[in-house]
């Protein structure tokens, strides 16, 4: 009896110690683990001992002490964050409804644990407020065609309150803006009016232009036709110039192969050629007188001789 409670209590003592030493295994790699961190090259660890930061550690492996230490992992990548459909009043008071993306990047880690307590709450409701802020001072065509300025304001304005938490806005994107169910009736009647106006002035453009090409070809027509004619002229100018003088180089040679043939000529071929001229001119059937040359001779010899008497 006395061997079995013996017994009974050594194997007792056995599981104890058993469940003893897994225990502290266990802490232990509790321990460890907790103590062991290892931070990518993306992320930083801030450390707080017993309550008081002691900086950021990273990257790769960081050691902590464990129960004093306390590491708070932030992410150094360019994030993203959405802010849904805003109702916002313009400065001409038109109420339209916008939404926007804004992207930020983590420069100082310590600072963005610091220096606020829940970044992700602080900033969507910053970045409402100063939407609003900023639709309020521009009128409502402004803001649907200055998109890249409200971009801008919107970027400077959330930059210069995130600044004192280490985090840079580094770009602001407007994405939809939607204007009351007036106001967008308005547009698209202006826009067609718009069209068709444009199309008017493309019109009136085009008459304008093929009425010019029309004038430009005629003026073109006419001078072509006036300097055809002109050429004409000229040409038949230069034809006609030619033409007499080549008659009368003609003429002239004719008067002169007369005049050598004349030398040729004696007195009595000259006497026969005047009685035939003389027979000729008898025959025709008409009435004349003729005197030939020798009667009007004798009748100036006659006139003379009675003068002197």
């Amino acid at each position: 009896m006395f061997y079995s409670i013996l017994a009974q209590d050594a194997a007792t003592a056995s599981s104890f110690l058993t469940c003893l030493v897994g225990g502290v295994v266990v802490i232990g790699v509790l321990v460890i683990a907790t103590a062991i961190k290892i931070v990518p090259e993306y992320q930083r660890l801030v450390v707080f001992r017993l309550g008081r930061c002691v900086g950021e550690k990273g990257p790769g492996l960081v050691l902590l002490i464990p129960f004093l230490d306390r590491g708070i992992k932030v992410d150094l990548r360019e994030q993203v964050r959405e802010i849904p459909h805003q109702t916002a009043i313009t400065k001409d008071n038109a109420s339209i409804s916008i939404d926007f993306i804004w992207y930020y990047k983590i420069l100082d880690p310590t600072e963005s644990v610091l220096q606020v307590g829940n970044f992700e709450i602080a900033a969507q409701g910053m970045a409402t407020t100063t939407l609003r802020a900023v639709i309020g001072g521009i009128v409502l065509d402004d803001v649907l065609t200055e998109r890249e300025h409200i971009n801008n304001l919107l970027r400077a304005r959330l930059d210069e309150v995130t600044e004192r938490w280490g985090v840079k806005v580094t770009n602001v994107e407007i994405r939809e803006i939607i204007p009351p169910h007036e106001i967008l009736e308005a547009m698209n009647r202006q826009m067609t009016a718009e069209r068709i106006r444009r199309a008017l002035v493309t019109e009136s453009t085009g008459k304008k232009e093929a009425a010019i090409n029309i004038a430009e070809g005629e003026k073109q027509a006419a001078i072509l036709r006036a300097e055809g004619e002109r050429q004409s002229f000229i040409l038949k100018a230069e034809g006609n110039r030619k033409s007499q003088v080549l008659n009368a180089e003609g003429y002239a040679k004719a008067l002169e192969h007369i005049f050598n043939v004349a030398k040729t000529i004696d007195q009595k071929t000259m006497t026969l050629q005047y009685f035939e001229t003389l027979k000729n001119m008898g025959t025709n059937a008409s009435t004349k007188f003729i005197f030939p040359m020798e009667f009007t001779s004798l009748l100036g010899d006659f006139v003379k001789g009675k003068k002197e008497e």
